[in-house]
């Protein structure tokens, strides 16, 4: 039986479309640290809650895209 409160990971392609960055964009972050991953033989997975913490952080974030995209 599965635990409710299992953390939820997405794949790459996934946190893209909810960031609606490119996967190339994902993995430098992930690869950079500023996006927490574990690696899954060749692929990568993301905390959903590290995703919607990022997304939600990142609109008050100084250099974020969407604060110097305009």
């Amino acid at each position: 039986m599965a635990d409710a409160q299992a953390p939820k990971f997405l794949t790459v392609a996934e946190v893209a479309d909810m960031a609606r960055v490119s996967r190339m964009t994902v993995y430098r972050m992930v690869h950079s640290g500023e996006l927490p991953a574990v690696r899954v033989g060749k692929s990568y997975r993301v905390p959903q809650a590290a995703v919607e913490e990022m997304l939600s952080e990142g609109l008050d974030r100084p250099g974020s895209a969407s604060a110097s995209g305009r």
